[in-house]
């Protein structure tokens, strides 16, 4: 590996956010690294850069079932910022604490069950599996409801199934 490689890479582990990369003039320039074999919390097998990495830093949902899979990604990664972002505000809490769960949950897993749009409605049956500490598996088994508006899908509600 040449040393201005090399020195990139250490620059770039050093940076405490992710970011740095030498342009070819030498300057250090904020870059996002973008791991592309990070697999994505929600399942897809895509991966994190191709499947929820874009919703969370931004672009919209193109269906009430890609928010879904972006929002139980975003419970694993505890982006609160996200979760109330893509909370419609008639029903959205004014926070949800998650750094201060304590158990925090181990998220296992996501599965769709049914997922419907109707115009500017939409809704998605899933199952998440989660874990809180050493405890047993546990099922959340839930119908939500989403609306889109302006181009933007949000979360309204949901229905806990047992």
């Amino acid at each position: 590996m040449p040393i201005e490689q090399a020195a990139d890479a250490l620059q770039l582990a050093s940076e405490p956010s992710g970011w740095a990369r030498r342009s070819p003039g030498g300057l250090l320039h904020n870059v996002r690294a973008v791991d592309t074999l990070t697999p994505c919390p929600c399942g897809n097998a895509d991966g994190y850069a191709r499947c929820c990495g874009p919703l969370h830093e931004g672009s919209p949902a193109s269906s009430a079932a890609a928010l879904m899979r972006s929002r139980y990604s975003a419970y694993v990664l505890k982006r609160e910022d996200y979760l109330l972002a893509t909370w419609h505000p008639s029903t959205r809490p004014a926070h949800l604490k998650l750094a201060a769960q304590q158990p925090a949950p181990s998220w296992l897993g996501l599965v769709l069950r049914r997922h419907e749009s109707e115009g500017e409605q939409g809704v998605v049956e899933f199952v998440a599996r989660l874990r809180y500490g050493g405890g047993r598996a546990q099922r959340l088994h839930e119908v939500s409801r989403f609306v889109r508006e302006h181009g933007r899908w949000y979360y309204v509600d949901g229905e806990i199934l047992a």
